[in-house]
């Protein structure tokens, strides 16, 4: 029996990266977190100890900062910015990932006028980006985390299969609602970055409110259907969707109705676990895959 060396890389994770652009009175700021893994000919280093092929972690990082100093762009831009300076400096260095996460800034209004250098941080969703360069091959998923949605009507669930640990009653009329994750994979580099990935979000949006959805995971393959549909730039559109429960309250101990066609509010009991997760792929059948695209991202199918 042979012990060797598998799959392995490395790198800096979570390089917390803020730029403000402060050319002109009204100031811009970029927030990003950043992460980095090269692969390549590192197996010395593991077997043997031998650091000759490592650039180091801590060199990665102040990479990251020394080219935020340049301009940022788009996430994709500086993640290709980064991923192809790190495979082009070192000869052992064959492959990497840069995978950025950026997060928005609103400006503060005063006097219903936006601040020049005042802003706020908007709700928990996140853009996100990942790199890969592997060889020659440039990829480039972009996406978003924790796109909170709800339908207070517009919702069906029933037809499932019953056995003696089913309680959940069949419903025409519910609530849906869930934190969308998606990730889209670009055909190649060619893409207005931030005008692309704007309209792929308002597709998202716009699709899940106009569908009548008879299961959460309808309305995740008809979401990236309409991705794909729309934006010739995305091969494939990968979700994961938590099914973010809402039940009727019982009030019937107070002697308050608590029903749909009633009078008033309807109160529901917002569970936050346990959820069910819907997770899935929609891709075009005409474009090769690339799993060197996705390797390292988890929390997909």
């Amino acid at each position: 029996m042979a012990i060797v060396l598998g799959p392995n890389q490395y790198g800096k994770a979570e390089v917390r990266v803020v730029a403000v652009d402060r050319s002109t009175p009204r100031h811009s700021l970029v927030d990003l977190n950043v992460s980095t893994a090269l692969r390549g000919d590192f197996a010395a280093a593991h077997t043997a100890g031998d650091n000759a092929h490592v650039l180091t972690t801590d060199a990665q990082k102040n990479t990251v900062f020394a080219f935020a100093r340049d301009g940022i762009g788009s996430p994709e831009e500086f993640g290709i910015r980064l991923a192809r300076h790190f495979t082009g400096s070192q000869p052992f260095v064959t492959g990497a990932r840069v995978a950025v996460e950026s997060y928005g800034w609103d400006r503060i209004s005063v006097g219903g006028q936006p601040h020049d250098h005042a802003f706020r941080r908007p709700g928990g969703e996140v853009r996100t980006a990942v790199v890969t360069v592997d060889g020659d091959e440039v990829h480039v998923v972009a996406g978003l985390t924790d796109l909170v949605v709800l339908k207070s009507t517009g919702s069906e669930f029933w037809g499932f299969p019953r056995d003696r640990y089913t309680t959940l009653p069949e419903t025409t009329d519910r609530i849906l609602a869930t934190a969308v994750t998606a990730r889209w994979r670009y055909t190649g580099t060619d893409v207005d970055w931030d005008a692309t990935h704007d309209a792929v979000r308002t597709t998202l949006l716009e699709t899940f409110a106009a569908t009548h959805s008879l299961a959460l995971q309808q309305t995740l393959f008809t979401m990236g259907s309409a991705v794909l549909e729309q934006h010739p730039d995305v091969a494939e559109v990968r979700f994961s969707m938590p099914n973010k429960h809402h039940f009727l309250q019982d009030l019937s101990a107070f002697g308050l109705d608590n029903t749909l066609d009633g009078p008033g509010a309807v109160v529901y009991h917002a569970d936050d676990r346990p959820y069910g997760l819907i997770e899935g792929t929609v891709l075009r059948d005409d474009v090769p895959a690339a799993p060197a695209a996705w390797q390292g991202t988890p929390g997909f199918v």
